[in-house]
């Protein structure tokens, strides 16, 4: 790559003079139509700068000038999108326009990425019919979307066995049948006897195995350090019988009952521990294989459920395409907002901290919410806040961007039933991007018409096939599921 003929003093000394025009605009001493346009011409000169270290590779450069610009203009009162500027007495002053940045090619399948790259190029900051007063803006989903696997469901195994829970046995015990409605769970929910399990039956040793582990944890109320906890057969219950219970709730009750559940498990906790505890969290899972791991609970503890078995797929992995498609959006003036089923704030450690690359801000990510206590969060799912799966994504992009816009979004991102919802009920949607997992239900209807739809030069929906033993996607439209070895298309009645 070409090195960049302007040094680094003279980077900083145009950051200077812009300051300095920025602080003449805030302070008011414009007046004088000279005045006003030198400091204009400093601000310029500041964005040609911009691009020339932009064209040249440098792009935390890039980065740095773009959002230094952004906040000249908003701390100056100037309106402006980057290729104009409009200042005082209704003047209009023309800077140079911006140059296109276009999607890494990555592991995209070809068609995905052409579809993807047409509505940049349609709707970004070059198109004729781009008005910044207006700006478009994209709707991605988390979980197996953003991400490789489920972050809350990996905070959850992280937390058990960490048992970071700040709950006396007595609030556990309530915490756990929050909402839950009594009695047996669905079919494939038996033990390993055979017998059906019911909430009063799995609830009961639960909480004789949390009190146990309160009292012996020293990071409860007791002396045993967590390797010699996790030796314990209550411990092996606790993790085996916790999960299943998760499980359960979910597929027999359904997401509304069972998404906002595992999040009570944070009761007492402050936001602060929660994000601490997931940011830990996602670093392990980073790191760690992706592998279907099973749990069986002891004989010696089989209590009132029973033996049980479930299991649960270890392992996180980012996903450079995506994060590579959110930076150029918004380089193209496309904003990008995640609206998740998972934890509001549990996402937004994964979606702003740089070290992960997706660079969103904390306004830019929507989720569960819980109420708060003086501090702490309370077992109860935020009043008046809709349940961000299914229809409740909608309405939450509905109630929080689009009735605020006057429009809807542009493009969608998804993966699960979960996602079709707002995947089909915005008309202003152009293009819905469906990571294939190769499901059935809602999302299998999307992925069907994806594949019809492979050739087709305006698809309305695309697919993007991954690798599921490596966590990343493969350049096709195609799936290879965790345990298989062909790649598949679309689940197959």
């Amino acid at each position: 790559m070409e090195k960049n003929k302007y040094g680094k003093g003279m980077f900083f000394s145009t950051v200077l003079g812009a300051l300095l025009a920025a602080s003449t605009l805030q302070a008011g001493a414009a007046t004088s139509e000279k005045n006003f346009q030198d400091s204009l011409a400093e601000i310029a000169r500041a964005g040609h700068k911009y691009q020339e270290y932009r064209l040249a590779g440098q792009l935390d450069l890039a980065e740095a000038v773009h959002r230094y610009a952004q906040s000249i203009r908003k701390a100056a009162g100037i309106e402006g999108d980057g290729r104009s500027v409009t200042g005082l007495e209704g003047k209009n002053y023309q800077s140079d326009k911006h140059s296109q940045q276009n999607l890494d090619k990555g592991k995209w399948a070809s068609n995905t990425y052409k579809a993807v790259q047409q509505l940049i190029d349609k709707h970004g900051i070059n198109s004729a019919s781009y008005d910044h007063k207006k700006k478009p803006y994209a709707i991605f989903d988390w979980d197996n979307t953003s991400i490789m696997n489920d972050t809350e469901e990996a905070l959850f195994i992280y937390q058990i066995d960490h048992l970071a829970f700040k709950m006396t046995p007595e609030v556990f015990s309530k915490v756990i049948k929050t909402n839950v409605p009594e009695g047996p769970f669905a079919e494939d929910y038996k033990n390993d006897a055979g017998q059906l399990v019911t909430l009063e039956a799995i609830s009961k040793d639960l909480s004789r195995d949390y009190e146990y582990l309160y009292n012996h944890y020293k990071g409860l109320k007791g002396n045993l350090s967590l390797e010699e906890i996790r030796e314990t057969d209550q411990f092996k219950d606790f993790k085996a019988k916790l999960f299943f219970l998760y499980e359960a709730i979910g597929d027999t009750h359904g997401t509304d009952i069972g998404y906002p559940w595992v999040l009570y498990l944070f009761s007492n906790m402050t936001v602060e521990e929660v994000q601490e505890l997931a940011e830990k969290s996602n670093d392990h899972g980073l790191g760690n294989n992706i592998s279907k791991v099973t749990l069986s609970s002891p004989k010696s503890l089989a209590g009132e459920a029973g033996m049980v078995s479930v299991s649960y797929t270890s392992g996180l992995r980012l996903t450079p395409e995506i994060s590579n498609l959110m930076n150029t959006l918004r380089n193209n003036g496309i904003e990008v907002y995640v609206v998740s089923a998972s934890m509001e704030e549990v996402v937004e450690v994964f979606a702003t901290h740089p070290k992960y690359g997706y660079n969103l801000t904390k306004e830019d990510v929507i989720g569960m919410r819980l109420e708060k206590m003086d501090g702490k969060i309370q077992p109860v799912y935020q009043k008046n806040w809709p349940f961000t799966v299914k229809k409740g994504k909608t309405e939450v992009i509905q109630q929080e961007i689009a009735s605020k816009r006057g429009y809807g979004p542009i493009f969608i991102a998804g993966d699960s039933n979960g996602d079709y919802d707002m995947m089909v009920d915005f008309s202003d949607m152009e293009l819905g991007l469906v990571v294939n997992r190769v499901s059935g239900g809602n999302i299998g209807k999307l992925a069907a018409i994806a594949s019809s739809e492979l050739e087709k030069e305006n698809p309305k929906y695309v697919l993007q096939g991954r690798d599921e033993h490596t966590g990343q996607w493969i350049p096709s439209e195609s799936t290879l599921k965790l345990g298989k070895a062909e790649k598949a298309l679309i689940m197959k009645p």
